[in-house]
């Protein structure tokens, strides 16, 4: 949940300094003048694209330690640490048989199947690579950290043991992907063949399986050729052949010749502004008034901000991962429409481009800017407001109906003054904060059975998991008077509710722990 975070910020920062900084559209717009390269204003908005894109280009780093910190159960500086590590060797191992081969040479892989992965050349595995290395690195913590070595190499026992074996580990996994990777990356390529080949319907299949790949981190490696190679189409602008999606599109926006934007190249673009603009939304909004009365003020708020950041920016991922778990019907549903809207944009002749998203910045740049003659934008509202009702009646029908529990929906979720029952990031600057927090987390402990009886300690997003060694040791009333809206119980494992607050009771009852 750490990388995912991130996303939002990283969009926007992105999203808006990417926009302004884009000597085509400087120049579309008469902006050269006042935002040109040279000016204070260029500087800032370079300056922001930056930020934003240094997070994006590293995500499967920052998956591959965020991944392997929530799993570890213990010993989790280690364990992110390893993952960092055995990203390198894995990336290393696969950059290095890349070379023996002689298969780095120009010409020799496919168009995008290699990429520039934290300044190794390797193979194209995006987030897919980072999760890899995470949940095996996670595992190889859990398994080893502990060991006992030899006397005579007994140095490196421990939690020293965990990078050693990572390293080993990930030499192999590396040998391993550099052999089997390039098959289901030509899997990927094969069906993106497919979808070029296929008129409306092949844009139908490029929206769907770009939306259902976004759980497993490899939709960027599935619309990546389309926007930039070949795979993506070519067209003669000005005397030069250009290639890809993307491309075809800027080229043509800095052309005083163009008439009309590419629909061909745009449809694997301007789908996603109904989706994102005004279908997730939707879905928001439907999940909001499926909540119980009491809990509507917090899950609005939730709701309202992820649907906000998917409308500016085009990042969806806040509201998609907000049901996608609880629901993957939901998800599946979606994704079908995510087909649909691509190819209502592809039939209708919209031709709005963008950088990276599909938000009301990019809409207003590339579409409402340039002019309806050119894009046929006005096409982009009109279905958008359909597609915001069917997403609210679907989704209200389907979360009532199967009693998906999405946001507010949780039986075992308290009352709605529990999840603002503190403000630990104020207590920090307060004087008696500390002495507060170590007064919770010594009652939070009391009701656990005390520290031996704790074996494992960790939270999700609202409930503290903790695994006991006698769950009679464990007491609902205790740990309900320090605030606690609910107690699960199953075997040794133990699940508190707090609230979107249980991070920081999280890292406070460690802190304590480790001070007794």
């Amino acid at each position: 949940m750490l990388p995912i975070a991130l996303l939002p910020i990283a969009g926007l920062l992105l999203g808006v300094g990417a926009s302004f900084t884009n000597a085509a559209m400087l120049e579309s717009y008469n902006l050269l003048g006042l935002m040109g390269p040279g000016t204070v204003l260029y500087s800032i908005f370079t300056l922001l694209s930056s930020v934003g894109t240094v997070i994006f280009d590293n995500l499967p780093l920052l998956f591959a330690m965020g991944v392997a910190l929530g799993m570890a159960e213990n010993e989790k500086a280690t364990a992110t640490l390893s993952a960092a590590i055995a990203f390198f060797v894995m990336h290393k191992t696969v950059n290095a048989l890349l070379a023996i081969s002689g298969k780095l040479e120009p010409g020799v892989m496919p168009e995008g199947t290699i990429a520039n992965v934290v300044g190794i050349e390797s193979l194209q595995m995006g987030v897919f690579g980072g999760i890899l290395v995470g949940l095996g690195v996670a595992w190889l913590n859990n398994r080893f950290y502990k060991i006992r070595l030899p006397n005579i190499i007994s140095f490196f026992g421990g939690t020293r043991f965990v990078p050693i074996i990572s390293t080993v580990v990930y030499l192999l996994v590396g040998v391993l992907m550099f052999f089997v990777w390039p098959y289901i990356q030509n899997g990927i390529y094969a069906l993106g063949d497919l979808v070029l080949r296929s008129g409306l319907a092949g844009t139908l299949i490029y929206g769907f399986i770009e939306r259902i790949l976004i759980p497993f981190g490899l939709h960027h490696v599935f619309y990546l050729p389309f926007w930039q190679t070949g795979v993506g189409g070519s067209a003669l602008i000005d005397g030069v052949m250009v290639y890809g999606a993307q491309n075809i599109f800027f080229a043509e926006l800095a052309s005083p010749n163009t008439v009309q934007f590419s629909v061909e190249a745009c449809r694997f673009m301007s789908g996603k502004f109904p989706l994102m603009i005004f279908g997730l939304p939707g879905a928001a909004l439907a999940m909001y008034t499926c909540a119980e009365p009491s809990k509507k003020k917090i899950v609005g708020g939730l709701l309202l901000s992820a649907a906000l950041t998917s409308m500016l920016t085009g990042i969806t991922e806040p509201l998609e991962f907000t049901f996608l778990f609880v629901a993957p019907a939901l998800y599946v549903i979606h994704s079908v429409f995510a087909g649909l809207a691509y190819m209502l944009m592809h039939a209708l002749g919209v031709g709005v481009g963008m950088t990276f998203s599909g938000g009301l910045i990019d809409l207003t740049l590339f579409g409402i800017l340039q002019g309806n003659d050119k894009t046929n934008w006005i096409m982009i509202p009109l279905v958008g407001i359909i597609y915001f009702i069917v997403y609210f009646l679907l989704f209200r029908f389907m979360i009532r109906k199967r009693n998906y529990l999405t946001p507010g929906r949780d039986p075992d979720v308290g009352e709605v003054k529990l999840y603002t029952r503190a403000d630990y990031n104020a207590k920090k600057n307060e004087k008696t904060g500390d002495a507060d927090a170590h007064a919770l987390s010594k009652q939070i402990l009391e009701g656990l059975g005390g520290k031996e009886n704790v074996t494992t300690l960790d939270c999700c997003a609202t409930r503290l998991r903790v695994s006991v060694k006698d769950p009679a040791l464990v007491s609902d009333s205790v740990l309900k008077s320090s605030g606690a809206s609910g107690v699960i119980k199953k075997g040794s494992g133990i699940q508190v509710v707090y609230g979107p607050q249980v991070s920081v009771i999280k890292s406070e009852l460690e802190e304590y722990m480790d001070s007794l």
